[in-house]
């Protein structure tokens, strides 16, 4: 069963980076949902493993399918692109019934759309990988070091594009420090 406070914190997501300017297809979300549990901390209980770009969530996947089965989301083709996310009239009208839930997360989700919405496919990649080989580094592993590693998880990704990908990365990590301090971290 899906949790409906969970499927509203997605939905408005979407919202939030579509009113950013994002592309909202489901790479975006697969990354923006990871940065918000991995850099900020939201527990909306999704698993996430090193895929073919990047971090990705098979149960985020089911999910994002699930909402769009029970038509609370839509899929707009745009050819010659993949498809975007849509939030439907009945999505908005569950957002509705959680207005506590998307108050406690609004900070965090405006954080992310803003972060992410005018990022391509490539960057998403690098972003997500370089958070998930930060987060699995020995403690104070250089960006160097990182680097390397990064490389060796994606060859198409240089060591000198890691290196500025990881120091992004770095940079936004400080800037979620500052906006989580001192806040609980409910689940969703």
């Amino acid at each position: 069963m899906r949790s409906l406070p969970r499927a509203a914190l997605l939905l408005n997501l979407v919202e939030k980076m579509r009113a950013n300017g994002s592309w909202s297809g489901e790479t975006h979300l697969q990354k923006a949902v990871y940065f918000l549990q991995d850099l900020l901390g939201v527990q909306a209980d999704f698993g996430y493993v090193l895929y073919i770009h990047g971090p990705f969530s098979f149960d985020l996947r089911d999910e994002l399918a699930g909402l769009c089965s029970d038509g609370l989301m839509t899929l707009e083709a745009h050819a010659p692109y993949g498809p975007r996310l849509q939030v439907t009239d009945l999505g908005k009208a569950l957002e509705a019934k959680f207005p506590k839930t998307l108050e406690r997360y609004t900070r965090k989700i405006k954080f992310v759309a803003e972060a992410f919405a005018d990022k391509g496919v490539t960057e998403l990649e690098q972003m997500g990988t370089a958070l998930h080989v930060t987060a699995k580094a020995r403690p104070g592993a250089s960006v160097e070091e990182r680097a390397k590693q990064l490389n060796r998880l994606k060859p198409h990704i240089t060591v000198k594009q890691a290196e500025k990908v990881l120091r992004q990365v770095g940079k936004l990590k400080i800037r979620a420090a500052r906006l989580t301090a001192n806040q609980s971290r409910p689940r969703v």
